[in-house]
């Protein structure tokens, strides 16, 4: 499960090549970087969000089940 998550983020943040980009120049070409940056920033800061809150649940859900069986 990690292992997926990672390879996300590794593919998320490596994927903004600027090709809608093409074509411009001055401070369009600059402000479409930027704009593109922004948005794998915040697709990456998901998917870290994301790959958090499952460990949290996985872990909680562990824990009960740990729990559950060493009173039993």
């Amino acid at each position: 499960m990690q292992a997926l998550f990672l390879a996300w983020v590794i593919s998320g943040a490596g994927s903004n090549d600027h090709a809608s980009c093409k074509g411009m120049v001055g401070d369009a070409l600059k402000t479409c970087q930027d704009a593109g940056d922004a948005g794998t920033a915040i697709g990456v800061g998901l998917v870290i969000g994301l790959w958090v809150a499952v460990d949290l649940i996985l872990g909680i859900t562990y824990g009960v089940y740990r729990l559950a069986r060493k009173r039993a």
